[in-house]
């Protein structure tokens, strides 16, 4: 027997809005506004608690800390973190933005996941997204790597990988362009989205030409091989024009679960011959809910995020879209969304939350969670407490409670006292979830 379950990244004391990635248009709206970290962290448990309530199975992954002074340290500055922190804030504040991003809760971006029955070896493989395209994300790594290796020990049955080695070539963004899907004959395909190929302009491919493409196809490919699947992978590349549109990552406009795949049209390049290359591989119980310009334009699509839902399998047999309010509001999108649950036999119910903090960084209810397909017996040797229960939920609300700000402007950041905070919380957290020594400063 097998069960899915969703790894969420708890936001972190120090969410804030720094206005960092180009092509996410959320993020660059809200840039320097004043953020509520407590808020952030009880609408992400909020959204654990309701997945868990509804009998799906949930998990959790801790914050990372930030700032991150070891990164500014790595830059030239030198001292305690008193001296580093305010000698970054004197000479170069939008470094100390990026060594201070929100970004590790989007657990969509920290690996791609390929369950025991699409590989040759028959273990869960994570690869460690690297993350290149931008250079505040590509501080995640390394401790995403060390939580993924400590939650997953059991090397008998988990595969964890390192991040594909740096640079432009093998930029690789994780699971938020990377899709499975199954039917329930044994079919299966992982579907790997790429934006543009390290050698760009040798192919006559299209490309964005407003904002850029961040996985490459080649990381797709090193991905797949790591993972031995062989043909169960199919790399597609994203519609340079969804792009354009703020599509950065092909979450912002596919989701996918089962035999069951909504998409816009600006999500893929020839979608039709996409679709027709699915309903070939997972035959005939494939289906497809494809939302065109005319019915959900892409502009309300990327603002309202409807494809940005999880898609997840209920105890009953069916399944539910949960969604983020902004998709509610949005004429456009929850029509879309209505038409999807009236049409398709297996979704039938879709819940609106509220994650207004992780939205305006961009980010929605699939951003925020690592689907990890497992057997029974795999969920099993899962390591830590990280499995969502009741018991668990309350702790961690109480935990937020104690060391959470409910204000944070991007000066704070310079704060050492603000650091202190944070390394305590933090230190208390890995206690709470018996993860040992995760972050570098329990070990220093």
């Amino acid at each position: 027997m097998s069960l899915e379950l969703s790894f969420d990244g708890l936001p972190g004391p120090s969410h804030n809005f720094a206005g960092l990635s180009p092509g996410n248009l959320a993020s660059t709206e809200h840039a320097g506004q004043v953020s509520n970290p407590r808020a952030a962290a009880l609408q992400g448990l909020a959204k654990m608690r309701f997945v868990h309530e509804l009998g799906v199975p949930q998990a959790v992954l801790p914050p990372h800390p930030r700032p991150l002074t070891s990164a500014l340290r790595a830059l030239g500055f030198s001292g305690d973190d008193r001296e580093v922190l305010a000698a970054a804030a004197h000479h170069d504040e939008q470094l100390l933005r990026l060594c201070s991003s929100a970004s590790p809760m989007w657990t969509a971006n920290a690996a791609t996941v390929s369950p025991s029955a699409d590989t040759a070896d028959s273990r869960v493989h994570f690869t460690v997204a690297n993350l290149t395209a931008m250079f505040h994300r590509s501080l995640e790594a390394s401790l995403t790597e060390r939580a993924l290796r400590v939650v997953f020990a059991d090397e008998a049955r988990f595969t964890v990988h390192s991040a594909l080695p740096g640079g432009a070539h093998f930029a690789d963004e994780g699971a938020a362009n990377h899709t499975r899907l199954v039917s329930s004959s044994g079919a299966r395909v992982e579907l790997f989205a790429w934006g543009r190929r390290a050698l760009s302009g040798t192919s006559g491919e299209p490309a964005p030409t407003k904002l850029p493409a961040r996985q490459t196809l080649e990381a797709s490919q090193a991905v797949a091989r790591l993972h031995q699947l062989g043909d169960v992978a199919l790399c597609w590349q994203q519609a340079p024009h969804g792009i354009d549109a703020g599509a950065f990552h092909t979450d912002v406009l596919a989701v996918g679960s089962g035999s069951v795949l909504l998409l816009h049209e600006a999500a893929f390049v020839a979608h039709e011959a996409l679709l027709a290359e699915l309903g070939r591989r997972l035959g005939p119980e494939f289906r497809f809910h494809l939302a065109r310009e005319a019915e959900l334009p892409v502009t309300s699509a990327v603002k309202a995020y409807p494809f940005n839902s999880q898609l997840v399998s209920l105890p009953n047999g069916h399944a539910a879209i949960i969604a983020p309010h902004e998709a509610e509001v949005d004429p456009h999108a929850s029509a879309y969304l209505r038409r999807v649950v009236e049409d398709d036999p297996w979704i039938s119910q879709v819940h609106y939350l509220d994650l207004n903090q992780s939205m305006k960084n961009g980010g929605g209810p699939a951003c925020l969670r690592l689907r990890v397909p497992l057997t029974e017996e795999e969920a099993s040797h899962v390591g830590g407490r990280v499995r969502i229960d009741a018991a668990l939920l309350s702790e961690l609300e109480a935990w937020v409670t104690r060391h959470y700000r409910d204000r944070l402007t991007l000066r704070d950041l310079a704060d050492p006292a603000f650091l202190t905070e944070v390394q305590t919380a933090l230190d208390e957290l890995t206690r709470l979830l018996e993860l040992g020594s995760l972050y570098p400063f329990q070990r220093s």
